[in-house]
């Protein structure tokens, strides 16, 4: 089972606009409304992919977690989240012109007590998980160290662990050794520093004792692999418009599903996979769905670049 947690989850309302104008009054072309967070998507995403064990799991309450658990029973897409007093979050995209604008919400406060009902959930969880993904922000009263506190639970259990977190949470996480990290470029620089990518994402490799790849999202640029084998560069076959904001999420549901099994990720394969499945990600208008039948001809179309530099 691959198991995803959404620590920060939102009621996500997307609007589809013709030009966004700062200061202007806009008639959206489209609204969509649905469960999100980042674990939510990827849950969504391997749901839609087939992927025939997956459960979505953090914290959500209130009427918008209400509406969250619901939403996520009704698309058909296995939850159980721990109950918390505060009302979930809710976020918004604008859509327009090929980008998104985003405006988040902090999140409800979370107390101690609803902290640690998670983390007991989550442990009788990772009974029956091969794979976690920890991804997202952390809502105010949750611990810097969280993703460290929960690799260390998974690992203990002989679950692999893919982190795509940032800031504080994700320094911290490294300690803990998630076996897949996924920063975007940004995220990159704010752990390891200012510098050329790659390099970057080697120091990040060496910090991480126990971490067996580090796969930076680089937007348009596709997916840069740093292993101790070597490193790949794959790119989309060509450049795309639409929605870009699940992309990432897609990326890492790909990479998730990669780590299932007892055999060895083969690192071209699963990176030519997840930037595949990030590019489908991109031309529907929604975070957490895929264009199907665009997935499967990217992945037809899209090469991995080698540059084999065994550590």
């Amino acid at each position: 089972m691959i198991l995803t947690v959404t620590l920060n989850a939102a009621l996500d309302v997307t609007y589809e606009v013709a030009e966004l104008v700062p200061g202007g009054t806009h008639r959206a072309n489209a609204v969509h409304e649905r469960a999100g967070g980042k674990g939510v998507n990827v849950a969504r995403v391997l749901t839609a992919l087939g992927h025939d064990r997956v459960l979505a799991t953090g914290l959500a309450g209130g009427p918008a977690g209400a509406e969250i658990t619901a939403e996520l029973a009704a698309a058909g897409i296995p939850a159980r989240f721990a109950p918390i007093a505060g009302d979930s979050r809710r976020t918004v995209a604008i859509v327009a012109s090929g980008d998104a604008t985003m405006f988040n919400e902090p999140g409800p406060v979370v107390t101690a007590e609803e902290w640690h009902g998670f983390r007991e959930l989550f442990r009788a969880l990772c009974a029956e998980a091969e794979v976690v993904v920890l991804s997202g922000s952390l809502p105010p009263g949750v611990p810097a160290d969280a993703y460290a506190l929960l690799t260390a639970d998974a690992r203990a259990r002989g679950v692999r662990v893919l982190l795509d977190a940032d800031g504080e949470p994700l320094r911290l996480g490294l300690a803990a050794g998630p076996d897949v990290v996924k920063p975007n470029t940004a995220e990159l620089a704010r752990v390891a520093g200012p510098g050329p990518v790659t390099e970057a994402a080697r120091s990040l490799l060496d910090a991480a004792s126990g971490t067996s790849a580090v796969v930076v999202s680089r937007g348009a640029d596709g997916l840069l692999g740093v292993t101790s084998g070597g490193t790949w560069s794959v790119r989309p076959p060509r450049a795309l418009a639409g929605n870009p904001t699940g992309a990432g999420d897609a990326a890492a549901a790909a990479l998730a599903r990669a780590l299932c099994g007892e055999t060895p990720v083969d690192w071209p394969v699963a990176l030519a996979d997840a930037v595949a499945l990030s590019a489908a990600a991109v031309l529907v208008p929604v975070a957490g769905d895929v264009d199907l039948a665009a997935y499967r001809a990217f992945s037809q179309e899209i090469s991995c670049r080698s540059s084999r530099q065994p550590r």
